[in-house]
């Protein structure tokens, strides 16, 4: 793990982990944004806890948690020199597709079919259309991930060696503090514990069936190969957060940047994604909901991923992740 070591780690006083110490099993972490971190099992007196297990007791926890980040006579430890896990292991994902106006314009362009007669120009503006259509009738586009593909914000991405077109999409993501069924636009922040960023790696060769192009889109094999996406490093509390349609979302490829976008390009915020969601599935402590790519992604640079790439993501106030993609070794 790198970092700047006179700027902090994240907006707020504190926020929540999943680390390591060399010989230890992971533990879930109280982490203060000067880099010292508090094992919560000790604090809290529960062996067992894990980050879901707080998540479920979140708005009983959640006074505790911000008086142990004000006692500086704890058992605290150096951050330096532990791993950095997934700060969570939930038991759904969500994930928004077509969410940012831009992003949407710019993949409908690249997936145009050669003969398509339109112009450019003409293109963008019949897809911009539609993503006002969309906003005006409010039903925004959510499929489900595996929580097998979750993988740590600093460890490597094996690309599969099936994967022709692997892409990145850095994504604002939401984690459920408690159980949401249909719960309203207005209520649905009051069920967001914090947030944590989330790169939904896709491989774009994979994304539509070409042996049955009638049934669409193929999220399983495009998006869950294990560890095409990588969480984290932490789960900053909403109150930490000002505005979540108000953040920066930046990835950088071998350290030049190709994704540079704030959340307000979004289509549907937090809550009605959140509140969408419920209507048909119960949200539980600990889910993600990932609230889609911004523009900058490989297919509109016509640059896609590969080995020995390393991957450098950032939102405003969540911390940086950084991943190197390696090859899948033949079997």
């Amino acid at each position: 793990m790198k970092r700047d070591v006179d700027s902090p780690l994240f907006s707020g006083s504190f926020a929540l982990g999943t680390v390591s110490a060399p010989g230890r099993t992971p533990f879930p972490a109280l982490v203060l944004s000067d880099a010292r971190v508090l094992d919560l099992r000790t604090a809290l007196g529960a062996p067992e806890l894990t980050v879901r297990t707080l998540l479920e007791r979140w708005d009983e926890v959640l006074p505790r948690l911000r008086g142990l980040a004000a006692d500086t006579a704890g058992d605290w430890l150096p951050l330096d020199g532990l791993r950095i896990h997934a700060p969570v292991e939930p038991r759904q994902i969500f994930q928004s597709g077509a969410n940012y106006r831009q992003h949407v314009i710019d993949l409908a362009v690249a997936h145009r079919s050669p003969d398509d007669p339109r112009t450019v120009e003409e293109a963008r503006a019949e897809i911009a259309a539609v993503m006002d259509r969309r906003a005006a009738e409010d039903l925004p586009y959510v499929f489900i991930g595996l929580p097998s593909a979750i993988t740590g914000p600093y460890d490597d991405v094996v690309l599969p060696a099936w994967a022709e077109k692997p892409d990145w999409e850095l994504e604002l993501a939401a984690v459920i503090a408690k159980p949401a069924h249909r719960v309203s636009v207005e209520e649905a922040l009051t069920y967001v514990a914090g947030y944590t960023m989330a790169n939904d790696l896709t491989d774009r060769a994979t994304v539509f069936r070409q042996d049955m192009p009638a049934i669409g889109t193929d999220w399983l094999r495009s998006k869950n190969a294990p560890g095409f996406t990588p969480l984290g490093p932490w789960i900053v509390p909403t109150e930490s957060i000002a505005d979540s349609g108000d953040l920066r979302v930046t990835l950088k490829l071998n350290g030049e940047t190709m994704q540079d976008e704030s959340t307000k390009d979004m289509i549907f915020g937090v809550a009605r994604m959140v509140s969408y969601v419920s209507q048909s599935a119960q949200l539980l402590p600990g889910d993600l909901v990932l609230t889609g790519s911004p523009a900058g992604n490989g297919m509109h640079w016509g640059r896609l991923l590969r080995d020995g790439d390393v991957m450098e993501g950032t939102i405003t106030g969540l911390g940086a992740q950084r991943t190197r993609c390696v090859a899948e070794k033949p079997s």
